[in-house]
């Protein structure tokens, strides 16, 4: 006997958030560990930093060094990594502001990522790069936007600062996450390649967590040196 509408409907919505269990569980394990050592900074998160680009040139070489014909992916990738990880030290090392900024942008990607995922399961609708990333909707990138333009405002209501101001590098943080996510969903697809890896259930590799982060610190430190260091970005 065929399932019922109702049954079908269901079993639709849940297969939507089949994975959503691993996620929380992923993130409540290593989502304190980053934000203590964020916070603590020094020694302790340059280990951190030196983990994750090690991590990430570890699944980037599984991905592209298969063959010699993507050298110069392999390479590509390994200078974007070393610019990122410099970017990210160098903003963390700040002492004045190095703290605060750091986890606005990580808390921003964050925050971008649960609402692009949120928005893009709950309503799905029109693909956003189907040829670049068949999951990605419209409403999914929507959610992600607004969650980063909220956190922005969210900033500069603890640490004052103008709410147009604040809402403004949100949102164009948020869109720069959004092109980190869909650079790494491109180079997956060029090489076939699902997740970067399985490392972290229900999320899948580092640079499937990272890639947005990686795009933001880079925008980021470039602000940093438009703006002088001990300034807060928000500000």
């Amino acid at each position: 006997m065929a399932p019922a509408p109702a049954e079908r409907e269901e079993s639709r919505r849940g297969s939507r958030w089949g994975d959503l269990r691993l996620r929380v569980i992923s993130a409540a394990v290593l989502g304190p560990v980053a934000l203590i050592c964020i916070w603590v900074g020094g020694v302790a998160f340059r280990v951190l930093v030196a983990v994750g680009a090690i991590g990430l040139s570890l699944e980037w070489g599984r991905m592209t060094w298969p063959s010699r014909s993507h050298a110069g992916w392999f390479l590509g990738g390994l200078v974007y990594f070393a610019l990122a990880a410099a970017a990210v030290v160098s903003i963390r090392g700040d002492p004045v502001a190095g703290r605060a900024n750091f986890l606005f942008l990580v808390l921003l990607v964050w925050a971008s990522d649960i609402g692009a995922y949120v928005a893009g399961r709950s309503f799905g609708g029109p693909r956003l790069a189907p040829s670049i990333s068949p999951g990605k909707t419209f409403s999914g990138a929507g959610g992600g936007l607004l969650c980063a333009v909220l956190v922005g405002l969210a900033a500069a209501v603890l640490v004052p600062a103008p709410l147009w101001r604040a809402g403004l590098l949100g949102g164009l943080l948020g869109v720069v996450a959004q092109a980190g996510d869909l650079l790494e969903s491109f180079a997956k697809r060029s090489f076939g390649v699902k997740d970067s890896s399985r490392l972290i259930p229900g999320h899948g590799g580092l640079l499937d967590r990272l890639d947005a982060l990686l795009a933001v610190v880079l925008a980021a430190w470039a602000l940093v040196q438009l703006e002088g260091r001990g300034v807060i970005l928000w500000r």
